[in-house]
This record gives structure tokens, C-alpha cells and sequence, in this order.
């Protein structure tokens, strides 16, 4: 079995390392991209020549011309949760089996949202740059997050880790989701009442059409003045217009990013560049532990692909008539 690992050399440092790749090899034939460029739509099915699987990091789409100019492809596998680059109905017409990872990534991502909402609350960063460019800092009040509100837009399993993490700070936690069970000390409440009576707001919805801008200028009026908006889901949640207007403002005390318009979901870099704005480059899940967890997913996948099995989180199995060569082959 050929599996094409897309990651570039830098990408495979960070997020499908060692163990991860040993355990790849031990049981499949693997091709590594050792080029800085990502690689797309024929360029990837030209490298994937040969291979059964390709394991795409996030960065790299799977487009209808990669589906239509890989005729020896079977799967292919997003080591990441984010599918919204994969052309799932090409993918299907292809016969081609499209699979995701799991989310390894809620304490890390939990854990960040945390510490940009305290470096927002009180100055850490701008206190640091101070320092670093020989600036005599000049200390003003902070903001004490115990006794504040934290409200959280979408509750899925990093909101609940933030609400845990948040109500052990006594912190009161607001959240807002349609579909989400309740989670103990957590208060559900429709969206108006969650902006109007947060002191930090944080989308971390799922991204879809229904919440594309859901923070937008109206939501962020909504919002007390001096309130903080943290956003580490998707950039397309937020109207970045409308938050630069919100600072410009005033109305909003200052805004923290680990996520943006820019590519590969980075901030936009207008937005990080200001003052008043805390910005990381898309690493809420990067760190060993969440990084190898989901490399770990794709080495399962493969593996169950060699045993005839249909892996965990295939998202077009009934459409993936290539699988029929596997079976063929392992006969």
C-alpha cells in the first residue's frame, strides 16, 4: 500500500512527527512531499501518482481536478477536524473516500482561549512588548475576570472545556447553542442576552452559513462597552470590519485572535498589528499531544483500510466504490 503524506517539511515537524510517521511506515509504503509549497488540485494528484491514500494536512485542499487526474486513488484522509477545503461531492463522484480526524485538540485549544482572555484582562502582552523594546512600561488597572461574564457562542466540547476551566477562575458562564446538551453551571441563554451580558464574548461555533459574520457589527454593538472578544473557531465568524470599527470606537476595550481571514486561517494582519488586538498564528492545537493524536487517527485509518474495514471518520463510505480495490487486493 503507497500513501502520499502531503505535509510539507516544517508541517511534518509540527503536527505528524516521529512516532506518528513510524508507525505509518511500519505498515504501508509512504511518499513524502519534500517541498515548502503546499501542494493542490493536479500538482497533488501528479505527486500522489501510484497511491492508494494521501494524507492531507489542513493546508493542502482536496480539489475536483485532484479527484479526477488521481485515478489510483482510493482515499483520501484530512489529518485535521476541518473538511471545508475537500470537495466531498467531487470526492464521491470519484469513487474516492474522504475521512477526518478526531478533535485531540480541546485542552489546547481551551487552555490558549484562556490565557488570551487574562492577556487581555490584564495587559500581558503589551506589557512584555514594553519591556522588550526598552520602554518604561506605565501600569494601569486590570480587569479581575472572577465575578465576570464570559459568554460562549456555539458549546460544543472546547466551550465546555472553557466553561470548566472559567467556572473554577468564579467566573459566571453564558452560553448560547441550539443543539448542545446543557452543561452543569453553565446558563443557557438565547444570543442577545449572551452579548448584552458578557464582559468577554467568544464564538467558538462550528463554521457553516448560518454562522458566517455571526459576530457582526449588530452583535458587537450588543455587547457591553469595554467588553473583550476572543475568537479561536473560525475566522468567518467574525465581521473583521465591523470588529476594526468597534475598536476604532471604542466600544469594545480590545480583541484577541487565533484566527482570521489571512491564509490558513491566520488573523488578518491589519487587525494583529494593533495595540489594542492579541493575535497567535492558528496554533490552538498545536502542540505535541494534539498534533500526534491526530496523525495517530490517520495511521488507524490506514490500517483499518488494509483490513477490509470501513475507518472512523469516513464522511462518504456509501460512495466510495474505489474501496472495492482494497478488498480486491487483500484477497
Amino acid at each position: 500500500m503507497r500513501v502520499l503524506l502531503t505535509h510539507t517539511p516544517a508541517m511534518r515537524s509540527a503536527y505528524y512527527g516521529p512516532r506518528p510517521l513510524a508507525a505509518l511506515r511500519s505498515i504501508a509504503t509512504v511518499t513524502l512531499h519534500e517541498s515548502d509549497t503546499p501542494l493542490s488540485a493536479r500538482a497533488l494528484a501528479e505527486a500522489a501518482a501510484g497511491c492508494a491514500i494521501i494524507i492531507a494536512d489542513r493546508a493542502t485542499p482536496g480539489t475536483a481536478e485532484t479527484f479526477a487526474y488521481a485515478p489510483d486513488l482510493v482515499a483520501f484522509l484530512r489529518c485535521a477536524v476541518d473538511v471545508s477545503t475537500i470537495d466531498i461531492p467531487a470526492a464521491s463522484a470519484a469513487g474516492v473516500l474522504v475521512t477526518q480526524a478526531t478533535p485531540g485538540f480541546t485542552d489546547s485549544v481551551a487552555e490558549l482561549a484562556i490565557g488570551l482572555m487574562v492577556d487581555l484582562a490584564r495587559g500581558v502582552s503589551a506589557y512584555a512588548s514594553d519591556f522588550r523594546a526598552r520602554r518604561v512600561p506605565q501600569p494601569r488597572p486590570g480587569v479581575q475576570l472572577a465575578g465576570r461574564t464570559l459568554g460562549l457562542v456555539g458549546h460544543g466540547r472546547i466551550a465546555r472545556r472553557v466553561a470548566e476551566i472559567a467556572m473554577a477562575m468564579r467566573m459566571r458562564v453564558l452560553a448560547t447553542d441550539p443543539h448542545a446538551p446543557p452543561q452543569p453551571g453553565v446558563e443557557r441563554v438565547p444570543l442577545n442576552r449572551l452579548l448584552a451580558g458578557s464582559d468577554v464574548v467568544m464564538p467558538l461555533a462550528v463554521a457553516t452559513e448560518a454562522t458566517r459574520h455571526i459576530i457582526d457589527a449588530r452583535a458587537l454593538a450588543a455587547m457591553p462597552r469595554g467588553s473583550f472578544l476572543v475568537n479561536l473557531s473560525r475566522g468567518q465568524l467574525v465581521d473583521e470590519a465591523a470588529l476594526r470599527a468597534a475598536l476604532d470606537s471604542g466600544h469594545l476595550a480590545g480583541a484577541a485572535m487565533d484566527v482570521g481571514s489571512a491564509p490558513d486561517q491566520w488573523p488578518d494582519p491589519d487587525l494583529a498589528a494593533r495595540p489594542d488586538v492579541t493575535a497567535t498564528p492558528h496554533i490552538g492545537g498545536l502542540t505535541p499531544e494534539a498534533a500526534e493524536h491526530q496523525a495517530m487517527d490517520t495511521v488507524r485509518q490506514v490500517q483499518a483500510l488494509l483490513e477490509g474495514r470501513i475507518p472512523d471518520g469516513a464522511l462518504n463510505h456509501a460512495d466510495a466504490h474505489r474501496l472495492a480495490r482494497l478488498s480486491r487486493t487483500a484477497g
